[in-house]
């Protein structure tokens, strides 16, 4: 989402408006949980608060399509955000060089980073709430639940640590 800042530096303008719909890469989307990005609109400014300093002021609001945490179904999640700051402090947060030219900004690595941001980390789609996920002698768990050890190996622990002790 590259910004001609050419007003800004002539003066003819105190801000520069942005109001622009997203397009994000698939090659991008394939290195994260998104499986689509769908209505993703940013608006905002773009205003000069210094020789050469910038300062980005948007929102970003669409919807993401992420996988269900249960049944891996297609799930729409809508997210909206907001940045605000000094573009060459928010491109330094996110370990980018300045996407500055004499005439453009790059915000793009700046918006896509927020909206990666988003992301839950668990969503569940409303028809799937209520899903069996436990029954007799059974119990789906994640991979970041801690599971229970066997009681048998606990005893071994605790033989071991008594060899130990001797």
């Amino acid at each position: 989402m590259i910004i001609d800042i050419t007003k800004l530096k002539n003066q003819n303008v105190f801000s520069i408006e942005i109001d622009e719909k997203l397009e994000v890469n698939e090659e991008l989307l394939k290195k994260t949980n998104i499986i689509e990005l769908n209505n993703v609109i940013v608006k905002g400014s773009i205003s000069e608060i210094g020789d050469n300093d910038y300062e980005l002021n948007v929102n970003i609001d669409g919807d993401m399509i992420l996988p269900d945490s249960i049944t891996l179904e297609r799930t729409n999640y809508h997210f909206n955000t907001e940045i605000a700051g000094n573009i060459d402090e928010l491109l330094e947060e996110i370990g980018e060089t300045s996407k500055k030219t004499e005439f453009t900004i790059d915000i793009f690595p700046i918006i896509w980073e927020n909206i990666l941001m988003e992301i839950p980390i668990r969503i569940v789609n409303e028809k799937n709430e209520n899903i069996k996920i436990e029954g007799d002698g059974w119990k789906l768990i994640d991979k970041y639940e801690k599971t229970s050890t066997n009681p048998e190996l606990e005893k071994l622990k605790d033989l071991l640590k008594w060899k130990e002790r001797c």
